[in-house]
């Protein structure tokens, strides 16, 4: 018997040119699922039962990656368009070639007539904008630190300027110091017009908010709420960012004066999840509606949008 489990479900996202837009939500809750979708990298088990995905290119060209082979997303898209740094970069870079060599490999498979030595020349310059020394090139993967590392795939991952970058946790398993190195190489990136927008995927809120300008909350495969960080952070409307808030250590004056508190129960089970919203069994704010009918993305004030029948004028 197949059984399917809506990882992705009925989510509506716009990233702006010039943002970096956060995304948050719990470990399981599909933040990764979706970056491969809105790359349009399906694999089994995973697959796309519908829907579109919408890039504007600089020249002001469409591109619906949803409609585009994988041959074409890979030599077309990927890389040129949109790239992604995956999660745990020592197992992104293949450990039996130098940095040089991977560079190489990923240029050539777009520009057949690059040599080593120019592809060697194009990554010293990317590596020196992102504050990393050039001899980054001649080494192997194993030889880099964790936090070199990760500022190595972001390197690699932008060497062809990609209008939009999708950064998938590449902070977890960094120590604090190192986590500050990486916030402030992805926003040189944004800075210096390398890449003109971000998709910054994380579970957590005090990374995400050093950099966000806007954050999209996400729950058992559903947007829930997408507002200015500052908003999120201490206006939060939806039940469920208000109760992810609070699950936060901070020394805010505010939130240590609230104390920490953390949210009842467990999510949904996506292989058949609720009828109405997806938060409902762990929402201390729920209605009849809440338990029959399923809360559209409602814009609440200006930029403000919230899938919660609270806010909704019935």
């Amino acid at each position: 018997m197949e059984v399917y489990v809506k990882a992705v479900d009925g989510v509506s996202l716009e990233i702006r040119k010039g943002e970096i837009l956060g995304l948050v939500g719990e470990s399981g809750c599909g933040k990764s699922t979706l970056a491969r979708v809105m790359l349009m990298n399906i694999n089994p088990p995973l697959f796309f039962k519908g829907g579109s995905v919408i890039l504007y290119t600089r020249s002001g060209k469409s591109l619906e990656l949803s409609k585009l082979h994988k041959k074409e997303l890979k030599y077309k898209v990927w890389g040129t368009h949109i790239s992604i740094i995956p999660q745990e970069a020592m197992s992104a870079l293949m450990p039996t070639l130098k940095i040089k060599k991977i560079a190489y490999d990923v240029l050539h498979s777009h520009n057949p007539d690059i040599t080593l030595e120019e592809t060697t020349s194009i990554l010293t310059k990317r590596l020196a904008e992102l504050g990393l020394p050039g001899y980054v090139v001649d080494r192997y993967p194993f030889e880099l630190s964790g936090g070199m590392a990760q500022r190595t795939v972001i390197a690699i991952s932008t060497l062809l300027n990609p209008e939009i970058l999708i950064v998938d946790e590449p902070t977890s398993a960094l120590d604090v110091s190192t986590q500050k190195l990486v916030i402030k190489t992805l926003w040189s990136l944004a800075a210096k017009g390398i890449v003109d927008s971000m998709i910054f995927i994380t579970h957590d809120i005090s990374i995400v908010r050093q950099i966000a300008n806007r954050i999209a909350v996400m729950y058992a495969g559903k947007i829930m709420e997408v507002a200015p960080t500052e908003d999120i952070i201490f206006k939060p409307l939806h039940p469920y960012t208000k109760g992810l808030i609070e699950s936060i250590v901070s020394l805010e004056p505010e939130v240590r004066k609230r104390g920490l508190r953390y949210i009842p129960g467990q999510p949904p089970n996506l292989i058949n999840p609720p009828q109405g919203c997806r938060f409902v069994n762990r929402c201390l704010f729920a209605m009849d509606i809440c338990r029959n009918r399923e809360p559209p993305l409602m814009e609440i004030s200006n930029g403000r949008l919230a899938a919660c029948w609270l806010y909704a004028k019935r």
